[in-house]
């Protein structure tokens, strides 16, 4: 596949992207010649066509006649394999532009960019539709799923186009993200997560409820994780510029770290209750190895 926008992936994403393959792990609606499993009952089950194997495939699909004819491993594709729906949720929120010394000259928001533009190129390259959300305080951009190539064009403009600078209420922008996934399908969420770990649950239940499984991919920079400040340091919002405040981190830290403990004990265990894939990622790690590391594990569970 021509990939029209480079800017976020290179060569080596790439090719480590075009290696994976990502399968629903629920029915998904439709009879379009994917590779998910359709919930239409009676949905024909005649052979359609050929598709080349991919790591991760189910060997007892493989066309072992044509192997000996090409020396090449095909899947065979039925009627009833359909194409997955999904929406790729991408924060712009303020606390988003944070990029610490570690992150590889990366702020969350253009790390989640990278990790956004690998999941898309992944889904239309097997041939899924897939769609963008942009949001901070509301929703700012939303670009209906699209299984068509030159979708991604598209798509990696509005995130090019995507600019982080408001506050947010991630929980009131889920329940309005509801009204855009009605029909089954599969939700990434790329996002630091900041805000009421109750309302962000709840909103996350309702989207379960209207037949969304869903990925939680948290966003976090180092410093974050281990609050590594050593002097007395300026601490400015993001997201309101007029909240600034002097402190001493030492004294700060157990507070911070207690904090930031029971935030992440909240949210893991509202997510694990509404069975939701809730992974932490770091904007000093590879996007594309995260991505391959998630989906192996997902292959094993599914």
């Amino acid at each position: 596949m021509k990939v029209p926008f480079l800017k976020w992936l290179t060569p080596l994403d790439l090719n480590r992207v075009s290696n994976l393959q990502l399968f629903a792990k629920g029915i998904v609606e439709g009879v379009s010649g994917g590779i998910h499993r359709s919930h239409l009952i009676g949905a024909s089950i005649q052979f359609k066509e050929h598709r080349p194997y991919v790591a991760g495939d189910e060997t007892k699909n493989i066309d072992w006649k044509l192997f000996g004819k090409t020396d090449r491993l095909y899947i065979r594709q039925y009627e009833d394999e359909t194409n997955l729906r999904s929406v790729i949720a991408l924060d712009q929120s303020g606390s988003m532009k944070y990029s610490g010394s570690r992150s590889n000259g990366l702020s969350k928001h253009q790390f989640a960019i990278r990790l956004a533009a690998s999941l898309a190129y992944l889904l239309i390259n097997q041939q899924d539709a897939v769609g963008l959300a942009t949001f901070d305080e509301q929703i700012r951009t939303f670009i209906p799923p699209r299984s068509r190539p030159n979708h991604l064009q598209v798509l990696f403009q509005a995130m090019e186009d995507s600019k982080p600078g408001q506050e947010t209420d991630l929980g009131n922008v889920l329940q309005s993200l509801s009204a855009h996934c009605r029909r089954r399908g599969l939700l990434f969420l790329i996002s630091d997560c900041f805000g009421d770990t109750e309302s962000i649950v709840k909103a996350l239940g309702i989207l379960r409820s209207n037949h969304q499984e869903i990925v939680v991919f948290q966003v976090w920079d180092d410093d974050e994780l281990d609050f590594p400040f050593q002097s007395r340091t300026m601490f400015r919002s993001l997201e309101n510029a007029s909240n600034q405040l002097l402190v001493d981190p030492i004294q700060l830290a157990k507070i911070y770290q207690d904090n930031l403990a029971r935030f992440q004990s909240e949210l893991l265990d509202g997510c694990s209750k509404q069975r939701i894939d809730l992974i932490p990622v770091r904007t000093s790690d590879s996007h594309s190895e995260i991505l391959s590391s998630y989906l192996a594990r997902r292959r094993e569970v599914r």
